[in-house]
């Protein structure tokens, strides 16, 4: 007897995790689905590193928790539902440091930060902003490297709905931490 049409093999999160450590391959658990996740282009990990050393040096001084970037597997869910992302920055704040194992974190963080990129801008504004909100990340940035803005996304009672729309000579706020002003011109 053959599959049916819609029948598909799902991976699971014991698949995903005995999977070959590789320094040159990042992949995510996304619906059953093993997606591999290309190499960030230079522009991509320069942001990423003046962004996450901004928001580091924010939270480090104020003692507030811990900002990580990809690659460290988030893993949502419980299960053999549980799906596996690697954003390019997230924090959890200090009074839910108890998801942070060795290995990976378990649960949402309180903040991420995706860098598009034509690979993966679509996945990140649609299925894993979906994915972000069903587990309570509590705001979400998605930080467009080609128009050189940043889109910032509150949790809200349907999902996330969009704060602001801020430019790179503008000034970032943010709900989730308050205080915080981030110039973009640091940033891009």
């Amino acid at each position: 007897m053959g599959l049916g049409a819609d029948s598909r093999i799902k991976f699971r999160y014991e698949d995903y995790k005995s999977l070959p450590e590789s320094e040159i391959r990042r992949y995510e658990l996304l619906d059953g689905e093993l997606v591999m996740v290309p190499s960030p282009s230079e522009y991509h990990q320069r942001l990423s590193r003046n962004l996450g050393f901004l928001l580091w040096e924010y939270v480090q001084e104020r003692d507030l928790g811990q900002i990580y970037s990809a690659p460290l597997d988030v893993v949502l869910g419980q299960g053999s539902g549980r799906e596996i992302v690697q954003p390019d920055i997230f924090f959890i704040a200090k009074a839910r440091a108890s998801m942070i194992a060795e290995t990976e974190i378990r649960g949402a963080p309180d903040l991420i930060v995706e860098i598009l990129s034509p690979a993966t801008a679509r996945r990140d504004r649609t299925y894993k902003s979906t994915l972000y909100a069903r587990y309570g990340v509590k705001e979400y940035w998605l930080v467009d490297p080609e128009s050189r803005v940043i889109e910032l996304l509150t949790l809200g009672p349907r999902g996330f709905e969009r704060v602001a729309c801020y430019g790179e000579r503008e000034v970032l706020r943010s709900p989730l931490l308050p205080g915080l002003r981030l110039a973009l011109t640091e940033v891009f």
